[in-house]
């Protein structure tokens, strides 16, 4: 019966595959002869279907794979050698090599010329929208070697989030295979990730960092900025210079033709390249015949700036709270106030500013009040030690509330016109046991001077820079004392 059972079913699986073989058939035959119709009845068109299946089986049979679409990579790409293989092993040393030379991506042969002997990164440059993965993907790499890359550790994890103006060294081998990485972690480190016998490994890598010291110097004609754009400091140095001598001098008012300046800084280079300015160790600002001087030296707190004679230049207090661009109101105890029309005390001193200008705690103390009032706006008032207070008015905001510590310097708002203003400014309140002081002239208390076991160490670190000051400034406050001796009893006016 089984065997009756088996032989009853295959009968029926090939009478049914004759089936199927049939109806296949049939309709081959039909579709050959729909198709025959159509090719005598319309022939053109036929051939023009011909053609396009034609065109479809020749497209598919190219390969649009990335790694062919040279003309369509547009990243930078630099050729640099690698500066060390081990942490260990680089010194870091100024670097000498000349700057790379520019090869297109999709020249292989440039490319090949311009690779010096061991590791060749390809430096792509991150433009505006562009993601890593598409910067993987046009370098021919793969989703998962940009996976394994960024998944590997918490530092590549940080590769994720590019920003455009970035730069990625990669090395590629000859079959387009990945096997190092190259990124900026910070100033002066590279994050390497690379290819070992047990897969992706990280590491840091020190950059060539260099600095050089640089000299300036120059006679102030119409403005402290332009003489220093002529001596060719950067803003960021000049209101550096202004800061180190704020506490002694007033640069929006005190400033004269003739007034000169010299300053001995460090210039930061990474890879032969300048990078940044460094700290200025030694300046000297001659304003009105008066000579001030600044020395950089670290007591045991982080570095700072002394006097010659060990008292620092960082008083107690600021002379101005902010960086104004004039005083559009100075201390009068009978101004004529320009919005009541009344004659009534001026008890500060207004600084213009644009509003949006950070307005700065004169010195370290707690807030005593913080609110606003229609005739002060926003205010902010502050309490030092037991006897000064210091007042800000007309704020655009405030930044700080009753009972907060402050320190000098610190941001407590910011400049405007709330209340009785006219125009955006700061209304500046000195106070000595509640009497009101004027800002620009109360003599401002110094802060703690060097201890006697340093003092030696700072002369020591002095010498040397006071030297070279003199020796960069020395003709110029030469000539200029000569003029001051010529002019003397002269009937006309020098």
């Amino acid at each position: 019966m089984a065997r009756r059972r088996v032989g009853t079913t295959r009968h029926r699986l090939v009478a049914r595959i004759h089936g199927w073989l049939g109806r296949a058939t049939v309709q081959a035959s039909s579709w050959l002869g729909t198709v025959r119709s159509a090719l005598i009845d319309h022939p053109r068109w036929s051939v023009a279907a011909i053609a396009l299946i034609a065109l479809g089986l020749v497209l598919n049979l190219v390969d649009f794979s990335p790694q062919d679409q040279g003309a369509m990579v547009s990243e930078r790409v630099l050729v640099l050698p690698e500066p060390g293989e081990r942490i260990a092993e680089q010194a870091v040393q100024p670097a000498t090599a000349a700057p790379a030379a520019v090869v297109d991506h999709a020249d292989s042969k440039t490319i090949e010329s311009a690779r010096p002997a061991g590791r060749d990164w390809q430096l792509v440059e991150v433009r505006s929208g562009q993601t890593l993965e598409r910067i993987f993907r046009n370098l021919g790499l793969s989703a998962r070697d940009l996976h394994e890359v960024v998944s590997l550790d918490q530092y590549t994890r940080r590769l994720a989030r590019i920003r455009p103006g970035d730069q990625f060294g990669f090395d590629i081998d000859d079959d387009g295979q990945f096997v190092a990485l190259r990124a900026d972690y910070d100033e002066d480190r590279w994050l390497i990730v690379q290819r070992g016998e047990d897969g992706l490994e990280s590491r840091m890598q020190p950059r060539a960092m260099d600095s050089r010291i640089v000299e300036a110097s120059g006679i102030i004609s119409s403005s402290l900025f332009n003489a220093a754009s002529k001596a060719g400091l950067s803003d960021n140095m000049t209101m550096r210079l202004a800061n180190i001598f704020g506490w002694d001098i007033d640069f929006a008012l005190d400033i004269r033709s003739g007034d000169r300046f010299a300053l001995i800084y460090e210039e930061i280079w990474r890879d032969g390249e300048f990078l940044r300015d460094g700290p200025i160790l030694a300046a000297r600002f001659v304003n009105r015949g008066d000579s001030f001087e600044a020395i950089r030296f670290d007591a045991g707190n982080g570095p700072d700036y002394f006097a010659p004679d060990g008292r620092p230049m960082r008083k107690a207090f600021l002379r101005a709270p902010l960086n104004f661009t004039r005083v559009t109101s100075n201390f009068n105890p009978r101004r004529f106030h320009p919005i009541t029309r009344q004659v009534r005390p001026h008890n500060g001193t207004d600084y213009g500013a644009p509003t949006g200008t950070p307005v700065w705690a004169a010195g370290d103390g707690r807030v005593i009040r913080s609110a606003y009032n229609n005739a002060n706006g926003n205010y902010v008032f502050i309490q030092h030690g037991n006897h000064i207070v210091t007042r800000y008015l007309h704020l655009h905001r405030r930044s700080v509330r009753v009972g907060d510590r402050v320190r000098q310097g610190q941001t407590i708002g910011t400049v405007g016109m709330t209340g009785m203003a006219t125009g955006p400014h700061l209304h500046y309140e000195f106070l000595v046991n509640g009497a009101h002081r004027n800002p620009r002239t109360v003599d401002l208390p110094d802060a703690d001077p060097l201890p006697a076991d340093q003092m030696e160490a700072f002369r020591q670190a002095q010498r040397p820079l006071l030297a070279q000051l003199d020796a960069l400034q020395g003709p110029t406050v030469l000539l200029a004392q000569r003029d001051e001796l010529r002019c003397e009893g002269a009937d006309t006016d020098c």
